[in-house]
Parts: C-alpha cells; sequence; structure tokens
C-alpha cells in the first residue's frame, strides 16, 4: 500500500481524533490530570507497574532477587495506563515522565524514587549486588548491553509494534521501516548470544533481565498477533536457546505475571504482597492466539 501524501503544517497541533487506540490518554503535555494518592504496603519496596515488556523488567528482577535469597520483598501495585492513571498525583510525584514501571524504596529515614525501567535495574543491582559483573571490563559489557536494550526498545515497541498492530491504518513505509530495524536488532542479539551464554557473557546479568521481557514474547509468539510469523523470529535460534533457558528460571516465571491484567484469569496478579499470591497460578507463557 502506498501511503498518502502528507504536507506537514507550518506549525504542528494535537489533533485529539487522530491518535488511533490510545487517542484518549495521549497528549503532549506532561504532568498529573488527577488528584489520587497512592496505594501503599507493609513492605519497603513499592512497584508500581503494569505487565507490558518495560513495566515485567522490575518484576522479573524483586523475584530473582527473592528467588535468590535477598531480602528483596515488595508491594505490588497495578498502574492501568489505559485508563490514565500513570497521569494520577501519586504516580506522577515517583515518575514525572508518567511511565510504567516506578519504584519506591522505604528502606531509608526517607523514600527514593527510581523511575524508568533501566534506571531501577540497575539501582537494585547495586542496591543488592546481585546479577550485575563486578570487573571492570565484565561492567562495562553488561551496562553496554543493559543501554542497547533501553536504546531499542522504541524502536520494536513504539516503532514496530505501533505500526504494525495498533495504528488505525496499515502504512507500507512504516511497517517495513521499524520490521527492518527489529530484525536487525534480534540479528544483533543473536550473533552476540551464538557466541556467549549470556548478553554481557557467562554470568546472567541486569542485561539479560532487560533484554529477555522484549525478545521472549516473538519467540513465544505472544505480541503484536502475528508478528513471528510476519519478522521470521524462527530464524534466531540463539535467541530462542537463551529465552528458553531464561524463561525456565522461577523468579521469571513469577515475574512475567507481576501486574498482568489481561489473558487467563490464572496467569494474572494484579497485586502482589507476598510469595503466597502465586499459588495456584499459572506460570507459563500463553499458547499463541
Amino acid at each position: 500500500m502506498t501511503d498518502p501524501t502528507y504536507t506537514p503544517p507550518e506549525v504542528w497541533s494535537h489533533d485529539a481524533e487522530n491518535g488511533g487506540r490510545f487517542a484518549n490518554i495521549n497528549r503532549p503535555t506532561s504532568g498529573a490530570r488527577e488528584d489520587r494518592e497512592l496505594p501503599a504496603g507493609r513492605h519497603p519496596l513499592q512497584l508500581h507497574s503494569l505487565a507490558t515488556p518495560n513495566g515485567v523488567k522490575a518484576g522479573i528482577m524483586l523475584e530473582e532477587l527473592l528467588e535468590a535469597g535477598f531480602p528483596a520483598e515488595y508491594d505490588a501495585y497495578t498502574v492501568d495506563i489505559g485508563e490514565g492513571e500513570q497521569f494520577t498525583s501519586g504516580f506522577v510525584a515517583i515518575n514525572p515522565n508518567s511511565k510504567i514501571p516506578a519504584l519506591v524504596d522505604r528502606t531509608g529515614e526517607a523514600p527514593i524514587r527510581v523511575f524508568e525501567s533501566g534506571a531501577i535495574l540497575l539501582y537494585l543491582a547495586e542496591k543488592f549486588g546481585a546479577f550485575q559483573n563486578d570487573t571492570p571490563a565484565g561492567r562495562a559489557e553488561m551496562l553496554s548491553w543493559l543501554f542497547w536494550q533501553v536504546g531499542s526498545a522504541p524502536f520494536i515497541g513504539g516503532g514496530f509494534g505501533h505500526f504494525y498492530a495498533y495504528a488505525p491504518e496499515k502504512y507500507e513505509y512504516p511497517i517495513n521501516r521499524y520490521a527492518m530495524e527489529t530484525k536487525r536488532l534480534f540479528d544483533v542479539a543473536d550473533k552476540r548470544l551464538g557466541e556467549s551464554r549470556f548478553l554481557a557473557g557467562d554470568q546472567y546479568t541486569i542485561a539479560d533481565i532487560a533484554t529477555f521481557p522484549w525478545l521472549a514474547p516473538f519467540v513465544e509468539g505472544n505480541i503484536y498477533n502475528d508478528a513471528r510469523t510476519f519478522l521470521s523470529i524462527e530464524e534466531y535460534t540463539n535467541v530462542a536457546r537463551w529465552v528458553d533457558e531464561i524463561g525456565a528460571r522461577p523468579g521469571v516465571k513469577r515475574g512475567r505475571i507481576v501486574n498482568k491484567t489481561w489473558g487467563d484469569e490464572a496467569s494474572q496478579l494484579r497485586e502482589r504482597h507476598s510469595a503466597s499470591d502465586f499459588e495456584g497460578k499459572l506460570l507459563e507463557p500463553s499458547p499463541p492466539s
């Protein structure tokens, strides 16, 4: 399909009628739209998130810390981004960018807010001394792959995912542009994972925790409709091997359903307050639809 010609106006203005699936919440301004306090539980760590690929990173990290024996008990509350809960005054106070996930650490005298998924992973890794490479070369490799993922996510989600699955019209140019970039990113990961067990080497780190929630759903066929077929994801055998290994970890299985509000009821966990909340839950990824 050939895109219709569009001539940008001299000065852009927001058109709420033209926003597609997220038109009711997307605006060119920031800040709170509603006064509402955030809920708070009894644990030192408070997670406010949703089980999107970026949100899942924090849930996996916290569950991995608990699985490894660290004192990382936490409460997790769902932020319904489709209803605009990220624009309440309580959430904006802990993340002025109004994106999930956001974390509050109440361990010390004064609460510490941490926003942006990569920052949360790095903060928790340093706080507990876990899932990181400690040598200068290893740390540099870990941070390089962590920020590779953070910088790549918009091309996959806001780029390919939006234009392929969510945009109100299907246009050839943006779909081709972001499909190419998504496949290139998979190729980068596949080549790297063909020479090392994990992204930063032989040790499982926050670079893997950050990247897994974005790549795994493509391998499993659970994201953006038939994206797995469209992008020929079966080509990336090293990524598939890595996804299988990480996906089998108990902490990863639990973390993937924290703040999940869709799919099989047994695979949802809207709030998390203790390990017992996972009892009776389905901890395997849903089969492709």
